[in-house]
């Protein structure tokens, strides 16, 4: 698929657009997005990545259009994977809710500005050399191993390795002063955790540049669907990250649904490179007649894969229990963090919350409340959220 220049043009600067967008009228007044909101937003992005898409499909063939939704699709659901990470992040760093808005833009332009340098450089490496496709498919089978482990450690350990170093060369002081990242303490300039917390966040984002980057190009070799389905993926991830708040622990079985994808990718990456072959040592340097997997079934196998891990993760009882155990974790943790927020609405809505979590864990089957990680712990902390908020409101 050739690409004008002019076109290039324009898409980069209908994307850079929207960042614009996104900072101007929504990030620059720190508020917590409403459901309404966020549910808006988020379909008006997919709407217009979809819209894109048919333009690929119209100008540029089935095949280029194909590829893109593939791509899009894929690139996609590691965002929301992604979202995982971020959430830990920031629940570890304490940042108001309020202010978690521009945290996530600054992931998202990070994300973008960091893929883009792996896309080139990825592009470079594939036109110089065909058994690239042997190493990216290697990366993808082994990234696949790793979601299958029972806890997928390596990215907590990164973002933990990240952090320690951020923290040991920049000074900086525990206290948030709004969105700003330099405030002054003692008469000194110091660094506030809002600039720790957007360190972690662009840590983790060049370590997934690593595995998406492959898994894309095992999809299509063309640069420009490569780019645009990655920047479409990460546009409305901030508002996907507020509507989808409080179920990204329902979905249990997604680490295995993108474990078979990204399997699946590194597979066909494997049977390419066979059919491209030109190292010496396989087939003497000659091509291997193997069967190529098509776009077509490509984009198939990614959709049918995350159906059914999607619809597995919403029906299953042991996920219902560790979504409801799990926020009402994260929300016992957050009203007995004091300063998380100075919003009084907002400590009210977790209170609240975390109430309607304790009445739907009490109708559910004891043997999966039970098999949740860490329960006894968890209703430890639930019970002192409940003593903290019986003395506010003593007060």
């Amino acid at each position: 698929m050739t690409v004008s220049p002019l076109i290039w043009g324009v898409t980069i600067a209908v994307i850079l657009g929207l960042l614009a967008f996104d900072y101007f009228f929504h990030i620059r007044k720190a508020h917590i997005p409403t459901l309404k909101e966020a549910a808006v937003w988020s379909s008006i992005y997919v709407g217009l990545a979809l819209v894109f898409g048919v333009l690929v499909l119209v100008f540029g063939g089935a095949t280029a259009g194909s590829e893109y939704f593939a791509g899009y699709i894929t690139e996609k659901a590691l965002s929301v994977d992604n979202l995982f990470v971020f959430l830990i992040i920031m629940a570890s760093f304490r940042v108001p809710r309020e202010d978690q808005q521009k945290v996530l833009l600054f992931g998202i332009v990070f994300a973008l500005i960091a893929r883009t340098g792996f896309i080139f450089l990825g592009a470079a490496l594939i036109n110089s050399f065909s058994w690239i496709f042997y190493l990216f498919g290697l990366i993808l089978l082994i990234t696949a191993g790793n979601l299958l482990k029972p806890e997928n450690s390596e990215k907590d350990e990164a973002n933990n390795f990240i952090i320690r170093i951020a923290k040991r060369v920049l000074p900086t002081t525990d206290h948030y002063d709004g969105d700003k990242l330099v405030t002054v303490e003692n008469g000194k300039k110091v660094l506030t955790p809002m600039l720790l917390v957007m360190v972690a966040i662009g840590g983790t984002d060049i370590l997934f540049a690593l595995d998406s980057i492959p898994a894309i190009f095992g999809l299509t070799q063309s640069t420009f669907i490569v780019f645009t389905a990655t920047a479409f993926s990460l546009m409305g991830l901030r508002q996907l990250y507020f509507l989808i708040d409080g179920l990204l622990d329902r979905l249990i079985y997604l680490s295995y649904g993108l474990a078979a994808i990204l399997a699946f990718i590194g597979v066909k990456l494997v049977l390419h490179a066979l059919h491209e072959n030109t190292l010496w040592f396989i087939n003497n340097g000659e091509h291997v007649e193997v069967i190529e997997i098509g776009t077509g079934l490509s984009l198939g196998v990614i959709i049918g894969v995350l159906t059914v891990t999607i619809i597995a993760s919403l029906v299953s009882p042991a996920g219902k229990a560790q979504t409801a155990v799990n926020n009402a974790r994260r929300h016992a943790n957050a009203y007995l963090d004091l300063t998380y927020t100075t919003d009084e609405g907002e400590r009210e809505r977790i209170y609240t919350a975390l109430c309607e979590e304790e009445r739907q864990i009490a109708g559910m089957d004891l043997k999966y409340r039970n098999k949740v990680k860490d329960i006894e712990e968890i209703r430890a902390e639930v019970a002192r959220a409940h003593e903290a908020h019986a003395k506010y409101i003593s007060k």
